[in-house]
């Protein structure tokens, strides 16, 4: 399977890439990567589609969020996360739909935060659960040609450990890495896909 990744060089990204070491994945992020694509802009997606084709899936976990206490997100953080992680996306998808082959599929990365906000989260919380319903509804509609899903992961466990928090309740990026598996290569669309549920 082709599969071009956005956002691989990230924590979770980097995981992907040799979960899917049996698949030809391609590679794309902001500055590396196979191909460098910034997903706030359309021409750059679109630049990145013309040198790769089509593809079979694509993946991505790109997006800038803002993580802080409701009162202290400023306007500049509500537009950073929406307008890269969710619009980004958004965008990214738009663009993606046309070059992925019939009964392929597009994967977006949400996050646990959708559905159990914690203190800090109101900004991702906002834009992983908007990713999640635009996934449910796009997938109705392209039904038999587009399969589209989320990937919700659980707090990473590396990443937690990076921040000096107890891990204990983390899930690794290799086990995170085995849910973005079962959204390309399962049958399943229209889902967000609970990555504790692939370990």
């Amino acid at each position: 399977m082709k599969i071009l990744l956005v956002g691989a060089s990230g924590m979770v990204g980097s995981a992907i890439a040799k979960e899917l070491h049996d698949h030809q994945v391609i590679t794309a992020n902001f500055k590396s990567g196979d191909y460098t694509l910034d997903i706030e802009n359309k021409a750059s997606i679109e630049a990145v589609f013309e040198q790769v084709g089509n593809v079979d899936a694509v993946i991505s976990t790109a997006g800038l969020i803002a993580f802080a206490p409701v009162n202290e997100l400023s306007e500049q953080d509500y537009n950073t996360t929406v307008g890269n992680k969710l619009m980004g996306n958004i965008a990214l998808f738009h663009v993606a739909a046309k070059h992925i082959n019939k009964g392929g599929s597009f994967t977006f990365t949400s996050g646990f935060l959708a559905q159990n906000p914690a203190p800090g989260s109101a900004a991702v919380s906002m834009v992983n659960a908007a990713l999640d319903s635009f996934a449910k509804a796009a997938a109705q509609e392209l039904e038999g040609t587009l399969r589209v899903n989320t990937v919700s992961p659980r707090f990473v466990k590396e990443t937690m450990e990076l921040m000096g928090m107890d891990s204990s309740t983390g899930v690794t990026a290799a086990d995170t890495a085995k849910a973005f598996r079962y959204a390309i290569e399962s049958s399943e669309t229209g889902q967000a896909i609970d990555a504790l549920d692939h370990i």
